[in-house]
């Protein structure tokens, strides 16, 4: 290998770790911001999972109440506990108001009928529970994006430090036969100069 080009793959080697090394930093970073923000959102809520064994978890459908039961008891600060929270608690309460309706249409329903106050209230009910249910989905979503970020962040280590091994046995390399080169230089005009002579 040619002096000229051994010196281009020392620079693209070089340029290659400055980028994975930049790209893996940033998504550690973006991996921590999506997660602490998730965090810190919910535990403002201050939103707690029932007791196990409670009213509220062993009144719901068998895989719901499984679901729930992990958390038991527990504070709701990761995205996935919000997912758990708004499909296994949230929906399942909000599927018994007014026979599973969605708020778009209880709320087509009570404009027809606007003096039915059972109706305005069981529309008033579903807007909340379906605006909590898409906050902790949202918190979710911003979670696994974290979560993922984090596994790149990992994945670009690696990246990196596979090729900053490589740079270091290319520079080992190049010394090594420096050396050797020069070595050979050394003991071979010395035999030279002694033919010269005789």
């Amino acid at each position: 290998m040619t002096s000229g080009l051994r010196w281009r793959i020392f620079v693209l080697q070089i340029g290659l770790i400055g980028i994975l090394g930049f790209v893996s930093g940033f998504a550690f970073w973006g991996s921590n911001f999506a997660t602490s923000t998730v965090h810190d959102q919910l535990a403002a809520q201050q939103i707690y999972f029932p007791a196990a064994g409670s009213p509220e978890i062993t009144a719901l459908p068998k895989a719901d109440a499984t679901a729930m039961t992990q958390y038991a008891g527990q504070e709701l600060l990761t995205g996935q506990q919000a997912e758990v929270y708004a499909n296994n608690f949230i929906n399942v309460h909000l599927a018994e108001i007014a026979g599973g309706k969605t708020y778009s249409q209880l709320s087509t329903a009570a404009q027809a009928a606007p003096n039915d106050t059972k109706l305005a209230g069981e529309v008033a009910t579903i807007f909340k529970g379906t605006t909590l249910r898409s906050m902790l989905l949202n918190a979710y979503g911003w979670g696994q994006i974290g979560q993922f970020a984090g596994y790149a962040a990992i994945g670009l280590l690696v990246a990196t430090i596979a090729v900053l091994g490589a740079f270091v046995f290319e520079v080992f390399s190049f010394a090594t036969s420096r050396k050797k080169e020069s070595t050979t230089r050394v003991t071979a005009a010395p035999a030279t100069q002694a033919r010269g002579i005789a």
